[in-house]
């Protein structure tokens, strides 16, 4: 079918072509030459049609140098297509009608009906080509508007999931340490009940807000990591572990402050997870450009027994993370057997 709406302008324009140079008496020409000349130029402008929807602006040089030579009646189609199809080329649709009255000498006859003709080709073709193209973009964004329609109804079963599955397991995790710490009989153990108590009250505020950002689909204000929280979760860490801190972290902007408390914090995680009894030293350096996080920690001291189960996606997820904000992150184990990550990023982007 596209063929067919290719071949037959050709065969058209050249039958109209050729019909004009066999029984109508042009006197004036540019290029004077034999009949069979002004045959072969109205053939191989309907000829070049054929490329007026691949290369259109080609297509339409070469049909305007033609017209030149001798008007043909490509140039119609030819200003019609590239305005209808090549936005970028539009402009040559001008050449056309300039060409056709060169060609045929219309200073000495008065003709302007085929340059009129070919300004109303163009204009016809630059309405439609203007209307398909806003008819494009209304499909296209009707497409992204199924789309996030879409997501959202996949992030509320997302969220209905996760407040069914996780929220039940915190709360059992709250009962279960609250009773603990009533029926425990030493300080230690009522202490540590009570920390397990607030962690899990902690980890269920936060999947709270978390299930409400995917049910409602905005972007929630994130509070600010200050930088005293980051020293308080060294001290609820329940590890051996050295924080060095340089440089003012007040500077620092929030997003790239709550960037590297995540590093800090999965950090921490893994070195429960996989080097139990490692000591752990965390270095942060807070320059006017960048800011650097680096925690290394040591060969484990006791078998992994309870270790916690991992994914392994933990530092994956936490290095696009890092490169969201511009920052770049490496991890790898060290020559001593522990392991380091190593994280740089840019002391301010916009919140």
């Amino acid at each position: 079918m596209r063929r067919a709406a290719d071949v037959a302008p050709a065969l058209l324009v050249a039958a109209l072509g050729l019909s004009r140079e066999f029984t109508l008496d042009l006197p004036s020409r540019l290029v004077v030459a034999p009949l069979s000349f002004y045959v072969a130029v109205h053939l191989l402008s309907a000829a070049a049609l054929w490329w007026r929807r691949t290369r259109p602006a080609e297509s339409s040089l070469v049909i305007a140098f033609l017209s030149l030579l001798t008007p043909t009646y490509a140039s119609l189609v030819s200003a019609y297509s590239v305005a209808a199809h090549a936005p970028r080329h539009r402009w040559l649709m001008f050449a056309h009608p300039v060409t056709w009255a060169v060609g045929a000498g219309a200073w000495v006859v008065p003709n302007l009906a085929g340059p009129g003709l070919i300004v109303i080709a163009g204009l016809l073709g630059l309405y439609l080509g203007t209307r398909r193209s806003l008819g494009q973009a209304l499909a296209e964004r009707e497409r992204e508007l199924l789309t996030e329609k879409v997501r959202a109804d996949q992030r509320t079963r997302l969220a209905s999931e996760m407040h069914d599955v996780v929220t039940h397991r915190l709360n059992l995790m709250i009962l279960h340490a609250g009773a603990l710490r009533m029926a425990a009989q030493d300080d230690g153990t009522r202490h540590a009940a009570e920390e397990l108590r607030t962690a899990a009250c902690q980890a269920l505020a936060e999947t709270r807000d978390l299930v409400g950002v995917l049910r409602s689909g905005r972007a929630a204000r994130i509070p600010d990591v200050l930088p005293d929280r980051l020293s308080r979760l060294v001290a609820d860490s329940a590890l051996e572990v050295t924080l060095t801190e340089h440089g003012d972290a007040d500077t620092v902007s929030p997003a790239v402050r709550r960037t590297m408390y995540r590093v800090v914090q999965e950090s921490l995680t893994n070195v429960h997870k996989h080097a139990p009894g490692a000591h752990t030293e965390i270095t942060i350096h807070s320059g006017p450009s960048t800011v650097r996080a680096v925690i290394r920690n040591t060969r484990p001291s006791t078998a992994p027994g309870l270790a916690l189960p991992g994914t392994g996606s933990g530092l994956l997820g936490l290095r696009g993370r890092v490169e969201m904000v511009g920052g770049t992150l490496t991890a790898g184990p060290t020559d001593d057997g522990g392991f380091e990550v190593d994280a740089v990023l840019p002391a301010f982007v916009p919140t």
